[in-house]
């Protein structure tokens, strides 16, 4: 015990695990704080460009899927060789393709620079990448807590982002306001990216058990019943986040609400969101992480059917909206912690990687699909009459789920 209280008053504060775990909450804050806001960008630009709902939707479809393919491909980069460099990288991209996207004039340029570049950025610096730096620093013990306060840390960016960019709007116009939210959140993660340096160490391994490649980890996986559905279950999560966010904003003004709300309520969907986000943590340690997946999911369906069913108000939109935010991002730490418990974090950030890209898949077909039956049918309701239904489905699919560690071979030492 006494080894233990002179090594940890060694540890200089830079490389103490709360100090961390703050500098990887603020970088999780500015990667997902901008995204968040893109659907207050969606009536503005699409009249100064004359372009399509659609073809806005597009633009962040791609960047939902690329970051959700180009997610498993960090991972691996930063499980293998540390989480800064991959950071930076990423706070690169996204920052570039922020500031880019007012110079797009054609639907082309646009798909570039916020779908594919966009995209690429966050796959590199968003908080699964974080989520699973903490997993390799804290505990099991505490470590649904960790991520718990790292999904709360994207929320409150959500909720600082979406009312900062309906200000930059107005006062800046969208095209400036784009631009400072790329210096903004360029500069943010490099600086505070810098406190995850440092490469993964090995976890050590049970009796001769032999370490595993990237590849042996992956096909693991994908052998895994459990695995499987949490993959199955977490496309739903993706296609109702990318579409409210996205789509709620312009629905608001369609039924004729001031555009004032389309922030206010983003930015209240952050807000309870980082509540969620935190009880989901903590619940996470107590309480079966499926079950709470399951009981998430109703919840969510349940929701929109009220919201769809409700006459529209501010006071329906606030209260859909803190209702949601309760439920928004609570997934996270139950589903990222199955793939800790499963597989150990030695190789989190890919396995969760994965697991990520259906969520990624779902927000792309959430994004595109909204824009593309509005288009057709000048309506929002079919898509969030699916959602209903996709909520349903991803309750079904998380009841099985086991929470346990995967059975490993020992492998015989050599004589």
């Amino acid at each position: 015990m006494s080894q233990d209280r002179s090594e940890t008053a060694a540890t200089p504060f830079w490389r103490a695990v709360p100090f961390i775990i703050v500098c990887g909450s603020v970088v999780a804050m500015a990667s997902f704080g901008p995204r968040s806001s893109m659907g207050l960008f969606l009536a503005p630009m699409t009249e100064t460009r004359g372009w399509s709902r659609e073809t806005f939707a597009l633009a962040i479809a791609i960047q939902n899927l690329l970051w959700g393919l180009g997610q498993p491909i960090a991972g691996g980069f930063a499980d293998r060789y540390g989480t800064t460099r991959v950071l930076i990288a990423g706070a690169l991209l996204t920052g570039a393709a922020l500031i880019l996207m007012p110079l797009s004039t054609s639907p082309f340029m646009f798909h570039l620079s916020a779908g594919v570049l966009f995209g690429l950025g966050l796959s590199a610096c968003s908080f699964s990448i974080v989520l699973a730096a903490f997993g390799r620093i804290v505990s099991p013990a505490r470590r649904s807590i960790a991520f718990g306060i790292g999904t709360a840390a994207g929320s409150f960016g959500q909720f600082l982002f979406a009312p900062l960019g309906q200000a930059l709007i107005d006062t800046q116009g969208w095209q400036n306001a784009l631009q400072t939210l790329g210096f903004l959140t360029f500069g943010l993660i490099f600086l505070f990216s810098l406190a995850l340096k440092g490469k993964p160490w090995p976890q050590p391994l049970q009796g001769s058990e032999r370490d595993q490649t990237i590849m042996e980890a992956l096909s693991e996986a994908l052998r895994h019943p459990s695995y499987l559905l949490l993959v199955a279950g977490f496309f739903v999560c993706g296609f109702h986040l990318a579409f409210v966010t996205v789509h709620l904003p312009a629905y608001l003004i369609d039924r004729g609400l001031d555009p004032v709300w389309g922030g206010w309520s983003i930015a209240c969907i952050g807000l309870f969101n980082i509540i969620g986000a935190l009880a989901a943590g903590q619940l996470g340690q107590r309480h079966p992480k499926q079950i709470m997946l399951v009981w998430i999911y109703l919840a969510r369906a349940a929701l929109i059917v009220f919201f769809v069913l409700t006459p529209i108000s501010p006071v329906t939109v606030l209260i859909f909206s803190a209702a949601l935010g309760l439920l928004w991002l609570a997934t996270v730490p139950p589903t990222s912690g199955l793939v800790a418990v499963m597989f150990g974090p030695r190789y989190m950030a890919m396995l969760f990687g994965v697991v990520f890209l259906s969520h990624q898949i779902g927000s792309f077909i959430g994004v595109w699909l909204g824009g593309r039956l509005y288009d057709t049918t000048g309506s929002y309701d079919v898509v969030w009459w699916i959602s209903v239904a996709l909520g349903l489905f991803a309750a079904a699919v998380h009841w099985p789920i086991k929470e346990q560690e995967i059975d490993r071979p020992i492998i015989a030492a050599a004589p």
